[in-house]
């Protein structure tokens, strides 16, 4: 856990709270194991028991400040390295090895958080004093359909949050940063962009072209922040029509983050086999070299990069972002 204190600038820095953030992979925890992450600045253990059910608990014994992550995995709780205080998935100290019968046992005092694992990725609320409990969270339809195939890929990048974010709302660097890739090749290298409002968030779009490019993206806030986006895509890379990306960032610190992009087509039957077969085979290296494009020009930015601007009015979408997020990291902080 942090003892930063959450200004307004931490927490534009770091991550909003009162609200749901990705954290992993559900396969980065195996049943039975433990995992040290990394989220908004604090230090956080996965702890998955044996029956599959996950836990999310502050990396830190009640009794010296010792982290739990290394210690021993007992089956339905962990046991401190230090002295051997146990506690339980829920944050309750179950056991005090060292003094029986101590005060210290019965009472909930680490940290828990609430989970949810979804399309492959664990999800936790990061709460706040004014929202303790969960906000309500409705997840990316691409997610949840049964008609719609989703594959997720995860990487982690030496580079803020916002910058990741910012970079989803900027349709305009498909056509150049992407020139070369398999699918943004085509369409104007000009354009004009537009603001869109919707019920969860906005689309930032462009006002002259659509399905061509990288044409359109909208920004969803429903309990968790996500994008959504679509790219077109050649026959050749078989049944689904468009192809879509669903993508969430998580703050790491404030100088890392971790994304996560679920590429997705509808597709059923024997098409979803034939989707998932050419992904796996032919499609998913491609991915790897876009992102791999935004990764290096993202790292490459200096850290000053917001502070020594010119924007234009491609750049609409990433202000409107800016000020959503730096005013309700000012709301948070004055609370």
């Amino acid at each position: 856990m942090t003892t930063t204190p959450l200004t307004a600038d931490h927490l534009y820095a770091t991550g909003l709270r009162g609200q749901w953030h990705p954290v992993v992979p559900s396969s980065f925890v195996a049943p039975g194991a433990m995992r040290k992450v990394t989220v908004l600045g604090e230090q956080w253990l996965l702890f998955r028991r044996s029956d599959g059910t996950l836990s999310m608990l502050a990396d830190r014994c009640p009794h010296r400040g010792a982290p739990l992550s290394l210690g021993k995995h007992l089956g339905d709780r962990v046991a401190c390295w230090y002295h051997g205080v146990e506690v339980e998935t829920d944050g309750t100290v179950s056991s005090v090895p060292g003094l029986p019968g101590c005060n210290l046992e019965g009472k909930q005092l680490v940290v828990s958080l609430p989970v949810k694992e979804v399309s492959g990725a664990v999800l936790a609320y990061f709460g706040t004093e004014e929202q303790p409990q969960p906000v309500e969270l409705t997840l990316p339809e691409p997610l949840t359909d049964p008609d719609t195939e989703a594959i997720l890929c995860y990487a982690e990048w030496n580079v803020p949050w916002r910058y990741a974010v910012e970079n989803l709302l900027d349709p305009m660097h498909g056509a150049f940063l992407h020139h070369d890739s398999h699918t943004m090749f085509d369409g104007d290298t000009t354009a004009k962009f537009r603001i869109r409002e919707t019920d969860r968030g906005y689309f930032f779009e462009k006002t002259d072209q659509r399905g061509v490019n990288f044409d359109w993206v909208e920004l969803c806030r429903t309990g968790v922040d996500w994008v959504d986006l679509s790219i077109p895509y050649p026959p050749s890379a078989g049944p689904g029509g468009p192809f879509g990306i669903v993508g969430m960032v998580r703050p790491v610190d404030a100088e890392r983050c971790a994304v996560f992009f679920w590429r997705y087509r509808t597709v059923q039957g024997w098409q979803r086999d034939t989707w998932r077969f050419l992904y796996k085979t032919l499609i998913e290296k491609r991915h790897w070299e876009v992102l791999e494009q935004d990764r290096v020009m993202l790292e490459a930015m200096p850290a000053d990069a917001d502070q020594r601007e010119n924007l234009y009015q491609h750049d609409l979408g990433v202000v409107r972002l800016r000020r959503l997020y730096r005013g309700g990291a000012e709301a948070q902080a004055t609370a």
